[in-house]
């Protein structure tokens, strides 16, 4: 029954992202270019309208326990880091946010060949990393971080371990990326912490037993980072620790 509920869980996914590609290439996509004020409200309201329809599946047809996501006042200024442990990670953190959308550092295969999320990387502008690019391909991705934040009239969010953990520990921070979207400006920093997830991190594992999730998360923050010229590796560390601590409180909560 669980395998059987994880299929039909997953396959209304996919079909939702086949079918509705489409209708962002055709109506979100030209309305929110056509209407630049209107931008964030058209974005955020079709992102938040995808999160959490995907979230609603996993509850009502694959059976996942996912608890409500903690609210983040999104706004300019926003620095969002995040562990992760799935997929689920990022309409997750799109869940969280309200009144605008992020901008969510991404893997750059993602941008190919999955239906709706490809397109919507490329048209929301996620900044792309890849662990196997060249020196000439990686100063390119690095100039791309760096000009998102920067410039970003929208909250970023970051997963700084860079992987998807493997025990659902959190691992060590990857410090590039982090360490220079802190550089660029001063940040709002917010702490987003999710567990219960890892165990159905890959395809195989989803589909066996979705209906086994017991997704929980917390919020810790706000931070400020007011000077861009301070200890980004000391900032970092702390706000690891802050991740450590919160998922232990997580467990505390509830063992399994």
């Amino acid at each position: 029954m669980k395998t059987l509920r994880g299929y039909l869980a997953l396959s209304i996914i996919l079909l939702a992202l086949v079918l509705l590609d489409p209708i962002q290439r055709a109506f979100v996509a030209p309305w929110a270019h056509a209407t630049p004020p209107r931008r964030i409200g058209a974005f955020s309201r079709w992102q938040r309208f995808l999160a959490n329809g995907i979230l609603a599946t996993l509850r009502l047809v694959g059976g996942a326990q996912v608890q409500s996501v903690p609210s983040i006042q999104g706004r300019e200024g926003v620095l969002v880091l995040m562990n992760h442990q799935s997929v689920l990670d990022i309409p997750l953190v799109v869940s969280a946010i309200h009144g605008t959308y992020p901008k969510i550092v991404t893997r750059k295969r993602y941008q190919r060949w999955i239906p709706l999320i490809s397109h919507m990387i490329r048209l929301y502008q996620y900044p792309v990393v890849d662990p196997k690019a060249n020196s000439n391909e990686t100063k390119r991705m690095l100039a791309s971080i760096r000009d998102a934040a920067r410039s970003s009239d929208v909250p970023l969010a970051i997963f700084p371990e860079g992987t998807r953990s493997r025990d659902g520990e959190i691992g060590r921070y990857r410090p590039t990326g982090l360490k220079l979207i802190l550089k660029q400006r001063p940040w709002t920093v917010y702490v987003l912490v999710a567990d219960g997830f890892w165990q159905r991190a890959k395809l195989k594992d989803f589909l066996r037993g979705v209906g086994d999730i017991r997704g929980r998360t917390k919020l810790v923050g706000p931070f400020e980072w007011a000077d861009p010229r301070g200890d980004t590796d000391a900032f970092g560390e702390a706000m690891r620790q802050h991740m450590v601590e919160s998922l232990a409180d997580l467990r505390k909560l509830d063992p399994a």
